[in-house]
């Protein structure tokens, strides 16, 4: 796989934790130009990764997203410019509009002769508007984790047949 959908978030206000999600799917729907063009993109929870299982385990419980309840998260979009993308992103049964910044990378054809795409984009959400508010205080007014997630996506394409 050449595609990636990963996060970091702060902890202890000191470090950044990173983390991935490992199943995921996406379809474009290529329209005449960026405007007509759709993304719709599906994220199982479940497949969290941030290379620590205990706390693996701690994102798939309803502290986080409560996987057995709400298993994807889900993103379409509903507007795509040369360098922005705005779309509905769904987590644990909350959707809010989230914007992304968008760089296309062009088109290729493999040595398979699959057409490929190439695209970066990178945005932020604030986890407690999405119901995601499991935190501990620390001294000095401090909390045990940040509230804005950071995501970055590199994702290759593969034109259907």
């Amino acid at each position: 796989m050449h595609s990636e959908v990963g996060f970091t978030v702060r902890h202890l206000g000191l470090s950044k934790v990173r983390g991935r999600f490992n199943r995921f799917d996406a379809t474009v729907a290529v329209g005449d130009d960026l405007s007509t063009t759709t993304i719709e993109a599906n994220v199982e929870l479940a497949s969290v990764d941030t290379n620590n299982e205990d706390r693996d385990n701690h994102l798939r419980s309803t502290d986080f997203f409560g996987v057995e309840a709400n298993p994807l998260m889900t993103f379409r979009s509903t507007s795509i410019e040369a360098e922005r993308i705005v779309g509905d992103l769904t987590i644990n049964g909350t959707t809010r509009s989230v914007e992304f910044d968008f760089e296309f990378h062009g088109v290729a054809t493999d040595a398979y002769e699959m057409t490929r795409a190439g695209f970066s984009a990178s945005g932020q959400i604030t986890r407690s508007q999405f119901g995601i508010d499991f935190n501990a205080p620390l001294g000095m007014d401090g909390m045990l984790i940040g509230d804005k997630v950071n995501i970055e996506l590199e994702i290759q394409l593969v034109e259907a047949p």
